[in-house]
């Protein structure tokens, strides 16, 4: 019995300094947020929220246009989301219910793809992008994953636990494959989306190359690029900076907690066979 009180203490002590490492960054970002720059990196550290918000927080947008930065990053993330949802799931679906010729080897290539490195494509993306006048646009950000493997493949794992038989029986009542696909397959795929969706939008949110790359007016950055332009050659203003990381964390976290009840369930069901 001692023993188990002992495990239990230890077990909730490992937890406890779990929780405190894995927040500490953020409480930190926070009091950064709310101090003038000269105290963010002070010693001994600052611990106790400042009243240095709203100056900051001014001071930040005359920097950069960080409300346009904020709608231009929400716009690309929603609209690469919803898209990529449709195709990966489309395409998740044909992999996991339809037998045909080389369709293994066409997933092998899809998981392929994942190893190859980002950065060995974007000049061959730009040279396309450019040919297609789409430089500085937001379909120029959004069109060149839209087709993400790693969401094919966890939408795959989850569309073969779907069992055969009911999908016979819709054809047999003479539904279509579209009508099988929106109306019988996809309802049952919303824990997976959610995931899925939560790993595109943190992916896409958080996305700096490809758009420093391809947008070359301010008024089109993101706000991963906008923020980036805060570090000067000669100084940084700490503030300004710790709040736009807190503006850019905080969609992120609404997200997560928004889909988070369907976040474990839509993993791990890929394990559930028919």
């Amino acid at each position: 019995m001692k023993s188990i009180y002992v495990k239990k203490s230890l077990l909730h002590f490992f937890l406890i300094v779990g929780v405190i490492i894995s927040l500490g960054p953020f409480y930190w970002m926070i009091v950064g947020a709310t101090n003038p720059s000269g105290d963010v990196l002070s010693f001994p550290p600052k611990i106790v929220p400042g009243n240095y918000f709203v100056e900051n927080l001014t001071n930040l947008s005359e920097a950069i246009p960080i409300m346009k930065a904020v709608f231009n990053s929400a716009v690309i993330a929603i609209v690469f989301v919803l898209a990529s949802l449709l195709v990966c799931s489309m395409a998740g679906y044909a992999f996991a219910k339809f037998k045909f010729k080389g369709s293994n080897i066409i997933f092998s290539s899809f998981l392929l793809a994942m190893m190859i490195p980002y950065q060995a494509t974007i000049i061959p993306l730009f040279q396309i992008f450019g040919a297609l006048d789409w430089i500085n646009t937001y379909h120029a950000v959004i069109l060149p994953q839209i087709c993400y493997p790693f969401a094919i493949f966890l939408i795959r794992q989850n569309m073969k636990g779907i069992p055969d038989s009911m999908i016979e029986a819709a054809r047999i009542d003479g539904a279509g494959e579209i009508s099988i696909f929106f109306k019988l397959a996809l309802p049952t795929m919303k824990p997976a989306l959610a995931a899925v969706g939560i790993f595109l939008f943190t992916h896409q949110w958080n996305n700096f190359m490809w758009p420093l790359i391809v947008m070359t007016s301010s008024e089109m950055y993101t706000l991963p690029v906008a923020l980036s332009t805060l570090a000067g050659l000669n100084s940084v203003d700490y503030g300004q900076l710790m709040l736009g990381t807190a503006i850019s964390v905080l969609p992120i976290m609404v997200v997560f907690l928004m889909l988070q009840k369907h976040f474990v369930s839509g993993i791990l069901g890929g394990s559930v066979k028919e």
